[in-house]
């Protein structure tokens, strides 16, 4: 079977009737045109053109192909066109995946944004915790997802940090006159009322990891499935709680809750932007992307 190229050769010097203005429009050399004709021709079995001094002209057996070729080459080229168009298109789904209190403080008004730029992409929002944000990522239910650091992966393409969170200790009026303004030894948490997020996630691993190695262990009285919930605990005054500093600034800002002074101060982590391995982007998901890291993401 005859190679696509030489096909593609054969026509542009059958439109030009030149190899010097063939090669100039393929953008190789006069040799290399005279050379594919030559293996196409020996491959049929036919000249497929006459050589004069005016040029070359196509054959009787040249003139017999001429217009399949030029059919088909013209049907390649607008296939490729729509696979272009397709590249350069927002259209089609993204599926995100991310925790309710990332989506919340962080994704929301880039989410809304992107939606406003490109109406055409239906976008999902997967809820859940990020070590199942992973495994959706992994079995390809989700397109893209946002997860709690630290996490090591090496079946998932890890992007960059799209925002960083600051764990506190904060407290209510309650502990205002005790507490406010006072030097707090993580240490001396230990014997206070804590409410603390759930064991299985992983600002909590962070939140025992850091700990441990100051040979101090934090047992909460009250675990809290969300940040919202236990933010209201703790105003109401049931203990001291530990969260995301940009997760409570309007309560903070209102005075609800003030933030304790702890030594250490506990260390910053993220939030980052993860993709499946091996998958490549559609025009519509490289814009997402790079709506959180100001550069499109190639596969």
């Amino acid at each position: 079977m005859v190679n696509l190229e030489l096909y593609r050769v054969f026509y542009t010097v059958a439109k030009s009737g030149s190899l010097t203005r063939a090669a100039q429009e393929l953008y190789i050399s006069q040799p290399a045109v005279s050379q594919s004709i030559k293996q196409m021709e020996n491959q049929m079995g036919v000249a497929l053109f006459n050589r004069t001094h005016r040029g070359m002209e196509l054959s009787i057996a040249g003139k017999t192909i001429y217009h399949e070729v030029e059919q088909a080459l013209a049907l390649l080229d607008e296939a490729e066109n729509k696979i272009t168009v397709l590249n350069a298109t927002a259209t089609g789904t993204i599926r995100i995946g991310a925790t309710d209190s990332i989506f919340y403080y962080i994704l929301a008004d880039r989410i809304a944004q992107y939606n406003e730029l490109y109406p055409g992409v239906k976008l999902e929002l997967v809820s859940s915790t990020s070590p199942y944000t992973l495994s959706q990522l992994k079995e390809g239910k989700c397109d893209v997802g946002f997860i709690n650091l630290p996490v090591e992966d090496d079946d998932v393409k890890f992007y960059g940090t799209v925002a960083l969170l600051s764990d506190v200790f904060v407290a209510g009026k309650k502990y205002e006159q005790a507490l406010k303004g006072e030097k707090i030894s993580l240490r001396s948490l230990q014997e206070m009322p804590l409410l603390m997020i759930e064991e299985n996630t992983i600002a909590r691993r962070a939140l025992a990891s850091f700990t441990s190695t100051l040979g101090i262990t934090l047992n909460p009285e009250v675990e809290a499935a969300n940040w919202d919930l236990m933010k209201k605990l703790v105003i109401n005054g049931m203990g001291i709680g530990c969260i995301p500093r940009e997760y409570c600034t309007k309560q903070l800002d209102r005075g609800d809750l003030f933030e304790l002074d702890t030594d250490p101060a506990l260390p910053v982590r993220g939030v980052g932007l993860c993709l499946p391995k091996n998958v490549p982007l559609s025009f519509a998901m490289r814009e997402f992307v790079s709506l959180f890291t100001g550069k499109n993401s190639q596969q």
